[in-house]
């Protein structure tokens, strides 16, 4: 797609991919007008603790679009953005904790607001891409291939119902409506998911703070498919003109361990602490195995996975120090 003078919203937009894709835009096609739309945090928090949002106005620093705050789950909120003529929606706010077990509200937030949504794209004659997740495979064998979901968890389960809806309206609408299903995604940007973001910043913020890397007893044999933010954004941008409407895994293809993140890190920083493994909460409700079945992305969207782990966590790291300086240790 040609995205000259064309007018793009992204829902949670400052949170983790959702800014980056703004970034992106801003930087490689400035005649783009791009809306921001994002709950940003308000020190809410869930049962668990964890922040009810993420979007965070740092991830936000230097972009020039417009921003508006609002949550998707209320009328008069997603009434603001039909000032607007969207040709491109990306659909990145959701309730992403995959430990928040309030069912109402993920159905709520997740499933109805994206039927809101959808309709607000046919109505405008808008691209759809949204984000599904990896998390609606649960614990189906790898690699995991669309089609063969088994959700562990409400997330999981209220992404694979957004599927099912965006298949429905495939069928009524000449519309491009892409799903797009990330697997374990890190990079620059995602520091203010605090608890859930990836390991990747977790294990770089405990080296650098001398702290032994914890992980899980087993974790060489913990294997998933970590994909660098860039290649994100990649599918998002293909999505907008795809060969054929569908749900796509976004991922490398490639299963690496948590074992191997902490190695790479530890080379990279010049360090040989010794890790501490303790018991994993987990099992069983615990994926001990992910790999993104590509082949169809690849077809579909032309999609190619550019970025190793190694390079990403070399890509990261500058951004890893200095968070660890600027926000960790202050």
């Amino acid at each position: 797609m040609n995205f000259e003078n064309k007018t793009i919203l992204i829902t949670g937009g400052a949170g983790f991919v959702g800014s980056n894709l703004a970034f992106w835009f801003q930087e490689n096609v400035p005649s783009a007008k791009v809306v921001v739309f994002d709950l940003f945090r308000t020190g809410e928090t869930f049962d668990n603790g964890n922040l009810k949002s993420f979007g965070h106005y740092k991830n936000l620093l230097g972009f020039r679009g417009e921003i508006i705050a609002g949550d998707i789950t209320k009328q008069e909120d997603l009434q603001r953005l039909r000032d607007f003529r969207f040709d491109v929606i990306f659909h990145e706010a959701a309730v992403s904790d995959t430990t928040v077990y309030d069912q109402h509200l993920m159905m709520q937030t997740n499933l109805n607001a994206f039927k809101d949504l959808l309709k607000m794209a046919k109505e405008m004659g808008a691209v759809m891409v949204y984000a599904s997740s990896g998390a609606t495979y649960g614990n189906a064998p790898a690699p995991q291939t669309v089609g063969r979901e088994e959700p562990a968890n409400i997330y999981g389960f209220s992404k694979l119902a957004m599927d099912h809806l965006a298949y429905e309206w495939m069928k009524k609408s000449d519309l491009p409506i892409v799903g797009l299903r990330y697997f374990n995604a890190y990079g620059p940007r995602e520091f203010y998911k605090n608890k859930t973001a990836s390991m990747v910043l977790q294990f770089g913020h405990q080296i650098l703070s001398g702290q032994s890397p914890r992980l899980f007893e087993g974790s060489e044999r913990i294997l998933r498919d970590f994909v660098y933010i860039d290649d994100i954004v990649q599918a998002n941008i293909k999505a907008c003109d795809p060969k054929k409407s569908g749900v796509y895994n976004v991922g490398t293809g490639k299963a690496r361990s948590f074992q191997d993140i902490v190695d790479i890190l530890q080379d990279q920083l010049g360090t040989n602490l010794p890790c501490e493994y303790i018991p994993n909460p987990y099992v069983g409700r615990y994926q001990f195995f992910t790999q993104a079945d590509i082949e169809p992305t690849r077809e579909f969207l032309e999609y190619e996975p550019q970025v190793s782990l190694e390079e990403g966590i070399c890509r990261y790291l500058p951004e890893i120090k200095r968070l660890f300086t600027e926000e960790v240790r202050a």
